[in-house]
């Protein structure tokens, strides 16, 4: 049983774990292993897992950092983002270490947090406590593997805005994996805005060594009254990566809350959404973009909760899978009996380019209300021949009109890219992607060489 040996882990070790870590942190800890005891790992079995046996994942034998030693080197020498204003503010989690020695600088306003989840629990503990793993809670969804992060994640990364503040330049996250031996990392990312401010992110994920990663991550995203929060994922890992990460947003009154996930390497990926609307007129955008070949697999699963009358929703995902790759999609709109007014849409189109690419989708509605406006979309097949013959009719080669036609089906989903420079720079590392462009990686840097 998979479970059994992370179980004597943390029961063996849980003092050093506790002692390298801040006291916020180590607060939830015993909570989520009685949890992780009582529930385990999510299998096969279960209807929302039905495609991916997560505890398979976690049956080998991975090194784990308890006593946080340090990795050398400074990243900043080896990674310098090309995209227009996002090396501005620029951090780095070294597996699931924040790297503090060589932060820049960033120019916020007064009372804003940028940086390490653990320092922040130590010089803020009072808002700390406020947040940390009250809206991923350990016990709410078990098979999220909340509780199994939350037992043993020592540090972070946090963005705080306090009220009325507004941080006009995009924050950049660079998750980086090195490790010469198997490796397990337990990574956490909350994100605090308060009422009336407004804050961009992005986290991008790379690989540098070519051992095999196990990553659990979970996200916490609060978005105070009329806050605007962005969250942009850019997922570059190698085919040794296994990822299983849970993104919860809560959402209070006129709030808007866009989550963008785009999948351009990987090797196993299951993200988990779980969005509540807590407050009227609440908005909220859940996009995700896939492309996969060889032997990869990407499950993304949404759940969307209209708790109150008034609010909008979007859900669009993308996937196109060569090869022998694989994708899920099950997508989750439930419509509470006091939500009326509510306007829900939900979309997920698939291309199989190759006959061996499998899709599985499950899109479904749950409405307890009578006045509201849902609907949700799937298709899957392959390129249209239509179009195809079109192109070609007017001289352009087979291999380029498959690429406009695989650049158009996205297109929609990078027009949720809320940051110009951004979605510039994504649209052409997706079609180095679709070219089959082995650097279709970030840029210049060591770490994505």
């Amino acid at each position: 049983m998979a479970e059994q040996q992370y179980i004597d882990i943390f029961t063996q070790y849980k003092d050093v774990i506790n002692s390298k870590s801040a006291e916020g942190i180590n607060a939830l800890r015993e909570k989520a292993f009685e949890v992780f005891k009582k529930n385990g790992l999510p299998t096969s079995k279960l209807e929302d897992y039905k495609y991916i046996a997560v505890d398979k994942l976690f049956a080998s034998d991975y090194g784990l950092n308890i006593n946080r030693l340090p990795l050398k080197g400074n990243p900043y020498f080896a990674f310098r983002c090309e995209v227009e204003n996002l090396s501005k503010n620029l951090f780095y989690m070294l597996n699931d270490m924040c790297n503090e020695a060589h932060i820049p600088d960033g120019d916020y306003p007064d009372g804003v947090f940028v940086g390490s989840l653990k320092t922040f629990a130590e010089i803020n503990p009072n808002v700390f406590a406020q947040y940390y793993g009250k809206i991923a809670n350990v016990e709410s969804n078990p098979q999220d593997i909340v509780a199994f992060n939350t037992m043993f994640a020592q540090d972070g990364f946090v963005v705080y805005v306090p009220d009325n503040i507004i941080v006009e330049t995009p924050i950049q996250l660079i998750n980086i994996l090195k490790s010469d031996l198997d490796y397990l990392v337990n990574r956490r990312i909350l994100v605090i805005a308060g009422e009336n401010s407004q804050v961009k992110l992005l986290a991008c994920d790379h690989t540098v060594d070519n051992s095999r990663f196990l990553v659990t991550q979970v996200t916490e995203i609060y978005a105070g009254k009329n806050a605007v929060v962005d969250f942009y994922e850019l997922e570059e890992d190698s085919t040794k990566v296994s990822r299983v990460s849970s993104l919860y947003a809560e959402q209070e009154e006129a709030s808007n809350v866009l989550v963008n996930n785009i999948t351009l390497q990987c090797g196993i990926t299951r993200n988990n959404y779980r969005v509540k609307l807590n407050g009227e007129r609440a908005e909220s955008y859940i996009c995700g973009m896939v492309i996969a070949d060889k032997e990869q697999y990407v499950d993304n699963f949404i759940s969307m909760d209209h708790s109150v009358p008034n609010c909008h929703s979007t859900q669009l995902f993308k996937y196109i899978l060569q090869d022998k790759a694989k994708g899920a999609f099950c997508g989750r709109i439930v419509v509470e009996k006091d939500a009326q007014k509510t306007l829900a849409y939900q979309s997920n189109n698939n291309l199989c380019i190759s006959p061996d690419a499998r899709m599985y989708s499950k899109p479904q509605l749950e409405i307890y209300a009578d006045d509201v406006k849902c609907s949700h979309g799937l298709t899957t097949g392959q390129l249209d021949e239509d179009a195809m013959f079109y192109l070609r009719a007017r001289g352009i080669s087979k291999q380029d009109a498959r690429l406009m036609l695989m650049q158009a089906f996205m297109a929609d989903v990078l027009s949720h890219v809320r940051i110009d420079s951004l979605r510039h720079r994504l649209s052409e590392l997706v079609e180095k992607r679709l070219r089959g462009d082995s650097s279709a990686r970030c840029g210049n840097c060591a770490v994505c060489k």
